[in-house]
């Protein structure tokens, strides 16, 4: 849409002809953004809240669709049943590609000639991450589909998190890949820039340099920018005290690249950080589906498996749009907090505004779609 002349983003963008996923092009934008925001909402935004839309105007707000399976028999004693759990994937990807087989719906989104990239958050193991049964349903669908088993790798930053998981068992078992990104090299050609400085550790790619403009790049991983081509992301519905949740933005960002320590305890560092490394095109724009494991929802504990501090909730949610999800995650933690009388977040939640604005997705409630599918 245009605004007296002007792109609506174009005070985020430095120029018109951008990808939508578009990172900031300078230390120099990033720096301007907090002063200049305020006095570009009023040039740009107040003309046009008085003026009369005409009447050949087609400016409805963009929506995003997303399909929530849920069945009462998923999770019996905080374990998933694998056979409900299977056809609960099912009904969700063939009602959001609106395909009538199992293998059509996987078709329309990758062919037999992708590497498809199962992106799984195991850091707080088999029962708080992304349930193994989740990602089972998904490598048989892929395979039902025509894929080979070698061009299946379910993926994570660390090999550790990935075995104690359970995932090296279930690549063994369908004959596909279980891979680390922190084993996979970094490509010193694609990275992510940033004039924040922080305290490089072991296996970042400069860690132990000297010089001019050490640390300030975020280099991303051989194994999604070269090898992977399409990315299935399946966070779970897991809190995260600084930026709301464990979702699809933050797993799938802080996933892919090294030095991220500079940005990991500062909310308002990752709100800029997470949204821009996130829409890399060799991140953001290979990812092809979105799945929130929602099975079992934990509000609190953050990165630990604390199912004390977790509710059943028997539902997963597919989309395309992966800021949707991780809004509607936010507000299902608030809700589930709210109900055990958990202390609130403080989580910076600029995140998901600063994700719309790169029009990486939608973040306003009103304008997500919620298709509810029940047995």
């Amino acid at each position: 849409m245009l605004f007296g002349g002007l792109h609506r983003l174009s005070w985020y963008h430095s120029h018109l002809e951008v990808s939508r996923n578009a990172p900031f092009p300078s230390f120099r934008a990033r720096a301007l953004l907090s002063i200049s925001l305020a006095v570009l909402q009023l040039v740009l935004v107040a003309p046009v809240s008085a003026e009369t839309p005409s009447s050949g105007s087609t400016a409805a707000p963009q929506s995003a669709r997303v399909v929530t399976v849920y069945n009462p028999e998923a999770i019996s004693a905080y374990v998933a049943r694998p056979d409900i759990v299977k056809d609960m994937v099912i009904r969700g990807i063939t009602n959001l590609t609106r395909k009538a087989t199992v293998s059509e719906a996987w078709q329309s989104l990758v062919s037999k000639n992708d590497v498809v990239g199962i992106k799984v958050y195991s850091l707080p193991g088999a029962n708080s991450g992304t349930r193994p049964s989740v990602v089972a349903a998904v490598v048989e669908g892929l395979l039902g589909a025509g894929l080979s088993p070698k061009n299946i790798i379910i993926w994570d930053k660390q090999p550790t998190d990935l075995r104690l998981a359970g995932y090296f068992d279930l690549a063994e078992k369908y004959g596909v890949r279980a891979a680390a990104s922190t084993q996979s090299g970094y490509d010193m050609t694609n990275s992510y820039e940033s004039a924040i400085i922080g305290t490089l550790v072991w296996g970042d790619v400069e860690f132990g340099q000297k010089g001019a403009g050490v640390g300030r790049r975020s280099f991303v991983s051989k194994l999604v920018s070269r090898e992977i081509t399409k990315i299935i992301n399946i966070p779970p519905l897991l809190n995260h005290n600084l930026v709301g949740v464990c979702g699809n933005l933050y797993s799938l960002a802080f996933g892919s690249v090294d030095n991220v320590a500079r940005f990991e305890t500062d909310p308002s560092r990752l709100a800029i950080a997470v949204p821009e490394i996130y829409a890399l095109p060799s991140l953001g724009d290979r990812v092809v589906l979105n799945l929130v494991d929602a099975l079992i929802c934990q509000y609190e504990g953050g990165e630990h498996g604390l199912l004390h501090y977790s509710t059943t909730l028997n539902e997963l949610r597919f989309s395309k749009d992966p800021v949707a999800l991780d809004v509607l995650s936010i507000r299902e933690l608030d809700r589930q907090r709210g109900s055990a009388r958990s202390p609130n977040s403080k989580g910076n939640l600029d995140l998901y505004s600063n994700a719309a604005l790169l029009e990486l997705g939608v973040s306003d409630p009103k304008r997500i779609d919620v298709e509810r599918i029940q047995p």
